[in-house]
């Protein structure tokens, strides 16, 4: 499975992702998806979303740093100064996992 991905639409700002965990929820493989720009910004989704929804780019696509990141990002980023953040488990087979 590529690792890398480029999300088509803008996701509070980013749109470059890696892949850190994949999991089976219910008999679905579901992905955790990290920001590469900003580790508070991830993402769970379904396998058929990202394979199959026409709304990520396998790969980083090489972008405008204002398509890359937006004034959403800034916005997201004010309004979220300090708020408490959930913690990022990546399992012990994660390509990432550096423990």
């Amino acid at each position: 499975m590529e690792k890398f991905w480029t999300s088509k639409k803008n996701i509070n700002g980013l749109r470059h992702f890696v892949l850190v965990n994949e999991t089976r929820e219910q008999g679905k493989i579901t992905f955790l998806m990290v920001s590469v720009l900003d580790s508070e910004i991830y993402l769970k989704t379904t396998y058929e979303e990202l394979i199959n929804s026409g709304n990520w780019h396998k790969g980083w696509i090489i972008l405008p740093k204002l398509k890359s990141v937006t004034e959403e990002y800034v916005k997201y980023k004010s309004i979220n100064k300090g708020e408490d953040i959930n913690e990022v488990f990546i399992n012990e087979d994660s390509l990432f996992n550096i423990s």
